[in-house]
Protein backbone atom coordinates (compact mmCIF):
# COMPACT_ATOMS: atom_id res chain seq x y z
CA UNK A 1 0.00 0.00 0.00
CA UNK A 2 1.02 3.60 -0.50
CA UNK A 3 2.05 5.06 2.84
CA UNK A 4 0.81 8.58 2.04
CA UNK A 5 -2.61 7.26 1.04
CA UNK A 6 -2.80 5.22 4.24
CA UNK A 7 -1.92 8.34 6.26
CA UNK A 8 -4.76 10.23 4.56
CA UNK A 9 -7.19 7.39 5.33
CA UNK A 10 -6.03 7.29 8.95
CA UNK A 11 -6.50 11.07 9.39
CA UNK A 12 -9.97 10.92 7.83
CA UNK A 13 -10.98 8.00 10.07
CA UNK A 14 -9.89 9.96 13.14
CA UNK A 15 -11.56 13.18 11.98
CA UNK A 16 -14.89 11.45 11.21
CA UNK A 17 -14.81 9.14 14.22
CA UNK A 18 -15.34 5.77 12.51
CA UNK A 19 -14.15 3.52 9.72
CA UNK A 20 -17.59 3.49 8.11
CA UNK A 21 -17.79 7.28 7.96
CA UNK A 22 -14.28 7.48 6.50
CA UNK A 23 -15.17 4.76 3.98
CA UNK A 24 -18.21 6.71 2.80
CA UNK A 25 -16.23 9.96 2.50
CA UNK A 26 -13.35 8.31 0.60
CA UNK A 27 -15.51 5.96 -1.51
CA UNK A 28 -13.87 2.89 0.03
CA UNK A 29 -15.20 -0.13 1.87
CA UNK A 30 -14.96 -0.17 5.65
CA UNK A 31 -12.66 -3.22 5.54
CA UNK A 32 -10.33 -1.37 3.18
CA UNK A 33 -10.12 1.51 5.64
CA UNK A 34 -9.19 -1.03 8.28
CA UNK A 35 -6.48 -2.48 6.03
CA UNK A 36 -4.90 0.97 5.59
CA UNK A 37 -4.79 1.47 9.37
CA UNK A 38 -3.43 -2.04 9.87
CA UNK A 39 -0.74 -1.40 7.24
CA UNK A 40 0.46 1.66 9.16
CA UNK A 41 0.43 -0.14 12.50
CA UNK A 42 2.38 -3.09 11.13
CA UNK A 43 4.90 -0.80 9.48
CA UNK A 44 5.35 1.26 12.64
CA UNK A 45 5.15 -1.63 15.05
CA UNK A 46 2.88 0.47 17.28
CA UNK A 47 -0.90 0.50 17.77
CA UNK A 48 -2.55 3.73 16.61
CA UNK A 49 -6.17 3.13 17.64
CA UNK A 50 -8.01 1.39 20.43
CA UNK A 51 -10.98 -0.25 18.66
CA UNK A 52 -14.09 -1.91 20.09
CA UNK A 53 -17.40 -2.78 18.47
CA UNK A 54 -18.83 0.48 19.76
CA UNK A 55 -16.06 3.07 19.51
CA UNK A 56 -12.50 3.90 18.56
CA UNK A 57 -9.97 6.12 20.32
CA UNK A 58 -6.41 7.17 19.67
CA UNK A 59 -3.53 5.72 21.63
CA UNK A 60 -1.01 8.20 23.03
CA UNK A 61 1.32 7.43 20.14
CA UNK A 62 -1.61 7.49 17.74
CA UNK A 63 -2.47 11.06 18.77
CA UNK A 64 1.10 12.25 18.17
CA UNK A 65 1.26 10.37 14.87
CA UNK A 66 -2.10 11.86 13.82
CA UNK A 67 -0.75 15.39 14.37
CA UNK A 68 2.34 14.66 12.30
CA UNK A 69 0.27 13.08 9.52
CA UNK A 70 -1.95 16.17 9.33
CA UNK A 71 1.14 18.39 9.01
CA UNK A 72 2.68 16.15 6.33
CA UNK A 73 -0.54 16.02 4.31
CA UNK A 74 -0.86 19.82 4.55
CA UNK A 75 2.70 20.21 3.22
CA UNK A 76 1.92 17.82 0.36
CA UNK A 77 -1.22 19.79 -0.49
CA UNK A 78 0.78 23.04 -0.47
CA UNK A 79 3.40 21.49 -2.76
CA UNK A 80 0.67 20.36 -5.15
CA UNK A 81 -0.80 23.86 -5.07
CA UNK A 82 2.61 25.27 -6.05
CA UNK A 83 2.66 22.95 -9.04
CA UNK A 84 -0.82 24.12 -9.98
CA UNK A 85 0.39 27.72 -9.73
CA UNK A 86 3.29 26.95 -12.05
CA UNK A 87 0.81 25.88 -14.68
CA UNK A 88 -1.31 28.99 -14.10
CA UNK A 89 -0.81 32.64 -15.01
CA UNK A 90 -0.23 35.37 -12.40
CA UNK A 91 -3.43 37.39 -12.37
CA UNK A 92 -5.39 39.85 -10.27
CA UNK A 93 -4.48 43.11 -8.55
CA UNK A 94 -0.93 43.27 -7.15
CA UNK A 95 -0.52 46.04 -4.57
CA UNK A 96 3.09 47.09 -4.01
CA UNK A 97 4.51 49.86 -1.80
CA UNK A 98 8.03 51.12 -2.55
CA UNK A 99 10.38 54.09 -1.95
CA UNK A 100 9.46 56.87 -4.36
CA UNK A 101 12.60 57.35 -6.46
CA UNK A 102 14.08 53.85 -6.14
CA UNK A 103 10.69 52.47 -7.02
CA UNK A 104 10.33 54.65 -10.09
CA UNK A 105 13.88 54.11 -11.39
CA UNK A 106 14.48 50.44 -10.50
CA UNK A 107 11.36 48.58 -9.37
CA UNK A 108 8.82 49.95 -11.85
CA UNK A 109 10.61 48.72 -15.02
CA UNK A 110 10.80 45.17 -13.64
CA UNK A 111 7.13 45.10 -12.64
CA UNK A 112 6.04 46.64 -15.95
CA UNK A 113 7.95 43.94 -17.81
CA UNK A 114 6.25 41.31 -15.63
CA UNK A 115 2.82 42.80 -16.34
CA UNK A 116 3.63 42.82 -20.06
CA UNK A 117 4.18 39.06 -19.94
CA UNK A 118 1.01 38.39 -17.93
CA UNK A 119 -2.03 40.31 -19.29
CA UNK A 120 -4.20 39.23 -16.36
CA UNK A 121 -1.95 40.97 -13.83
CA UNK A 122 -3.00 44.43 -12.59
CA UNK A 123 -0.48 46.76 -10.91
CA UNK A 124 -1.55 48.98 -8.02
CA UNK A 125 1.70 50.75 -7.06
CA UNK A 126 2.33 53.21 -4.24
CA UNK A 127 5.50 55.35 -4.38
CA UNK A 128 6.17 56.52 -0.83
CA UNK A 129 9.17 56.78 1.46
CA UNK A 130 7.04 55.91 4.48
CA UNK A 131 6.71 52.36 5.81
CA UNK A 132 3.54 50.64 4.66
CA UNK A 133 1.25 48.80 7.05
CA UNK A 134 1.05 45.54 5.14
CA UNK A 135 -2.10 44.36 6.88
CA UNK A 136 -3.82 47.69 7.49
CA UNK A 137 -3.10 49.11 4.03
CA UNK A 138 -3.93 45.88 2.21
CA UNK A 139 -0.47 45.75 0.61
CA UNK A 140 0.69 42.50 -1.01
CA UNK A 141 4.36 43.45 -1.15
CA UNK A 142 6.58 46.21 0.26
CA UNK A 143 10.04 47.12 -1.06
CA UNK A 144 12.41 48.68 1.45
CA UNK A 145 16.07 49.74 1.41
CA UNK A 146 18.04 49.39 4.64
CA UNK A 147 21.65 50.14 5.53
CA UNK A 148 23.78 47.25 6.78
CA UNK A 149 25.05 49.65 9.44
CA UNK A 150 21.51 50.44 10.52
CA UNK A 151 19.01 48.40 12.49
CA UNK A 152 18.34 45.95 9.66
CA UNK A 153 15.00 44.34 8.94
CA UNK A 154 14.81 42.73 12.36
CA UNK A 155 12.25 39.99 12.84
CA UNK A 156 8.81 41.64 12.83
CA UNK A 157 6.05 39.24 13.82
CA UNK A 158 4.18 37.84 10.86
CA UNK A 159 6.44 39.50 8.25
CA UNK A 160 8.67 37.64 5.79
CA UNK A 161 11.64 39.46 4.22
CA UNK A 162 13.75 38.42 1.22
CA UNK A 163 16.88 40.32 0.20
CA UNK A 164 16.65 41.17 -3.49
CA UNK A 165 19.97 42.93 -4.13
CA UNK A 166 22.61 45.21 -2.62
CA UNK A 167 24.03 48.57 -3.64
CA UNK A 168 26.82 50.94 -2.57
CA UNK A 169 26.60 54.61 -1.72
CA UNK A 170 28.84 56.63 -4.04
CA UNK A 171 30.70 59.89 -3.36
CA UNK A 172 30.82 61.82 -6.62
CA UNK A 173 31.14 65.23 -8.24
CA UNK A 174 31.11 66.88 -11.66
CA UNK A 175 34.47 67.08 -13.49
CA UNK A 176 34.06 70.88 -13.67
CA UNK A 177 33.67 71.10 -9.88
CA UNK A 178 36.82 69.05 -9.29
CA UNK A 179 38.74 71.09 -11.85
CA UNK A 180 37.80 74.27 -9.97
CA UNK A 181 38.24 73.02 -6.39
CA UNK A 182 40.81 70.25 -6.68
CA UNK A 183 40.61 66.50 -6.32
CA UNK A 184 39.71 65.20 -2.87
CA UNK A 185 42.74 63.13 -1.68
CA UNK A 186 41.23 61.84 1.61
CA UNK A 187 38.10 62.26 3.71
CA UNK A 188 40.09 64.57 5.96
CA UNK A 189 40.24 67.10 3.11
CA UNK A 190 36.43 67.51 3.00
CA UNK A 191 36.65 70.82 4.85
CA UNK A 192 38.03 72.44 1.69
CA UNK A 193 34.95 71.42 -0.35
CA UNK A 194 31.26 72.18 -0.65
CA UNK A 195 28.72 69.36 -0.27
CA UNK A 196 25.14 68.82 -1.38
CA UNK A 197 23.27 67.24 1.54
CA UNK A 198 20.08 65.25 1.83
CA UNK A 199 17.79 66.64 4.53
CA UNK A 200 14.26 65.80 5.58
CA UNK A 201 12.12 67.59 8.17
CA UNK A 202 15.09 69.81 9.02
CA UNK A 203 17.41 66.86 9.74
CA UNK A 204 20.56 66.60 7.61
CA UNK A 205 21.58 63.02 6.86
CA UNK A 206 25.29 62.55 7.62
CA UNK A 207 27.60 60.69 5.25
CA UNK A 208 28.68 57.32 6.63
CA UNK A 209 31.87 55.47 5.72
CA UNK A 210 32.58 51.96 7.11
CA UNK A 211 35.68 51.53 9.26
CA UNK A 212 37.92 48.45 9.81
CA UNK A 213 36.53 47.94 13.34
CA UNK A 214 33.04 47.34 11.96
CA UNK A 215 31.75 50.79 12.84
CA UNK A 216 31.59 53.79 10.57
CA UNK A 217 32.78 57.38 10.36
CA UNK A 218 29.85 59.80 10.37
CA UNK A 219 30.55 63.10 8.62
CA UNK A 220 28.49 66.24 8.01
CA UNK A 221 30.67 68.27 5.62
CA UNK A 222 30.44 71.99 4.94
CA UNK A 223 27.43 72.70 2.73
CA UNK A 224 25.14 75.38 1.40
CA UNK A 225 22.65 73.10 -0.40
CA UNK A 226 20.17 70.90 1.45
CA UNK A 227 17.56 69.00 -0.56
CA UNK A 228 14.89 66.48 0.36
CA UNK A 229 14.88 65.00 -3.15
CA UNK A 230 17.64 62.74 -4.51
CA UNK A 231 16.82 63.55 -8.13
CA UNK A 232 17.39 67.25 -7.42
CA UNK A 233 20.65 66.41 -5.64
CA UNK A 234 22.12 64.54 -8.60
CA UNK A 235 21.08 67.33 -10.98
CA UNK A 236 22.82 69.88 -8.74
CA UNK A 237 25.93 67.71 -8.50
CA UNK A 238 26.10 67.34 -12.29
CA UNK A 239 25.77 71.13 -12.55
CA UNK A 240 28.92 71.52 -10.40
CA UNK A 241 27.35 72.61 -7.10
CA UNK A 242 29.53 70.32 -4.98
CA UNK A 243 30.22 66.80 -3.79
CA UNK A 244 27.24 64.47 -3.43
CA UNK A 245 26.83 61.14 -1.60
CA UNK A 246 24.35 59.18 -3.65
CA UNK A 247 23.02 55.64 -4.11
CA UNK A 248 24.91 53.75 -6.81
CA UNK A 249 21.69 52.87 -8.67
CA UNK A 250 20.97 56.59 -9.05
CA UNK A 251 24.52 57.71 -9.92
CA UNK A 252 25.18 54.85 -12.37
CA UNK A 253 23.96 56.63 -15.51
CA UNK A 254 25.75 59.92 -14.76
CA UNK A 255 28.98 58.07 -13.99
CA UNK A 256 28.67 56.20 -17.28
CA UNK A 257 28.15 59.34 -19.39
CA UNK A 258 30.91 61.26 -17.59
CA UNK A 259 28.75 64.04 -16.15
CA UNK A 260 29.80 62.77 -12.72
CA UNK A 261 32.99 61.04 -11.59
CA UNK A 262 33.52 58.93 -8.50
CA UNK A 263 35.52 60.54 -5.70
CA UNK A 264 37.68 58.42 -3.35
CA UNK A 265 36.88 55.17 -5.18
CA UNK A 266 39.10 53.17 -2.82
CA UNK A 267 37.23 54.34 0.27
CA UNK A 268 34.98 51.51 1.64
CA UNK A 269 31.38 52.29 0.79
CA UNK A 270 28.24 52.03 2.89
CA UNK A 271 26.11 49.15 1.56
CA UNK A 272 22.32 49.18 1.33
CA UNK A 273 20.29 46.00 1.01
CA UNK A 274 16.98 46.10 -0.81
CA UNK A 275 14.26 43.80 0.55
CA UNK A 276 10.87 42.50 -0.45
CA UNK A 277 8.55 42.12 2.55
CA UNK A 278 5.17 40.44 2.79
CA UNK A 279 2.77 39.00 5.34
CA UNK A 280 3.47 35.42 6.35
CA UNK A 281 0.94 33.07 4.79
CA UNK A 282 0.70 29.29 4.32
CA UNK A 283 0.36 29.72 0.56
CA UNK A 284 1.86 32.80 -1.08
CA UNK A 285 -0.35 33.95 -3.98
CA UNK A 286 1.13 33.32 -7.41
CA UNK A 287 0.98 37.03 -8.37
CA UNK A 288 3.08 37.96 -5.30
CA UNK A 289 5.59 35.17 -5.75
CA UNK A 290 5.98 36.03 -9.45
CA UNK A 291 6.73 39.67 -8.54
CA UNK A 292 9.29 38.69 -5.88
CA UNK A 293 11.05 36.29 -8.24
CA UNK A 294 11.07 38.87 -11.05
CA UNK A 295 12.60 41.52 -8.78
CA UNK A 296 15.20 39.09 -7.40
CA UNK A 297 16.19 38.25 -10.97
CA UNK A 298 16.03 41.78 -12.44
CA UNK A 299 17.29 44.18 -9.78
CA UNK A 300 20.89 42.90 -9.33
CA UNK A 301 21.69 43.81 -12.94
CA UNK A 302 20.56 47.38 -12.27
CA UNK A 303 22.94 47.61 -9.32
CA UNK A 304 26.04 46.69 -11.36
Amino acid sequence: MDRLTSMAVFVRAVDLGSFSAAAAALDLSAPMVGKHIQFLEQRLGVRLLHRTTRRQSLTDFGRAYYDRCRAILADVAAADAMADDQRAEPAGRLRVSMPALFGRVCVLPVLMELAGRHPGLELDLSFTDGFADLAGDGVDLAIRSLSRHGAGVGDPAGIVARRLCSDDMVLCAAPAYLAAHGVLPTLDALSAHQAIMFARLGHVQPWRFPQPDGGYAEIVPRHRCRFDDLAAMIDAAAAGAGLAWLPGWLARGRLADGSLVRVLPDQPALVYDHYAMWLQTPQLPLKTRAAIDALAAGLPALMA
